[in-house]
């Protein structure tokens, strides 16, 4: 795993330095907080402005994909437990990411630039999509794909609402965009 180091002086040198599941955490935390307040915020907003459909429907809806069609007449703890599952999923995407990054120098080298980090999110978005509404949720509900309007957006939306704020928040914390840097990853010297 590589060593996690972080610029003298800067903010968050004590919180930050070191290497292992500590550090991972330390990242790993704001990429996903970011991550799925945005996606709730958007979300929320496609819901409720573009589809005329109440937010709290929105969030029983996820929490039928594991509660089964109950949630979608249930108030606030199916909305609850919705909004516990977005932050789960949410929280797995992420971790996902930031190992690659992590793990991958390539990748890390390819969401240094401004473009690079917007290609890799216009790619990852779609494989999230793809991922969730092909294998994930079909095996939570035992219902197939509905490859309706609402699908073909979520194929689309996921970069915005999801992937940019997971990329670029990955690239701010681990200090590969321009302004000051929290955290530096560089290759273990054995």
């Amino acid at each position: 795993m590589p060593d996690v180091r972080v610029a003298p002086g800067s903010a968050s040198t004590a919180t930050a330095a070191g290497s292992g599941p500590a550090a991972f955490v330390r990242v790993l935390v704001p990429v996903w907080l970011v991550t799925a307040a945005w996606d709730f915020v958007c979300a929320s907003a496609l819901s409720a402005f573009a589809y005329r459909t109440p937010v709290a429907q929105l969030w029983r809806g996820v929490a039928a994909t594991l509660l089964g069609p109950a949630a979608l007449d249930g108030g606030g703890a199916a909305v609850a437990a919705g909004l516990a599952l977005h932050l789960a999923v949410a929280l797995t995407w992420s971790a996902l990411f930031v190992a690659a990054v992590w793990a991958w120098p390539a990748l890390r080298r390819a969401i240094e630039s401004p473009a690079g980090a917007l290609g890799v999110a216009a790619a990852y978005g779609p494989v999230i999509w793809l991922v969730m509404s092909l294998v994930v949720i079909p095996l939570a509900t035992g219902r197939p794909t509905h490859f309706g309007v609402r699908w073909w957006v979520q194929i689309f939306a996921h970069v915005p609402f999801v992937t940019i704020p997971l990329v670029f928040t990955t690239r701010r914390v681990l200090g590969l965009s321009a302004g000051p840097a929290p955290v530096r990853l560089e290759e273990r010297v054995a």
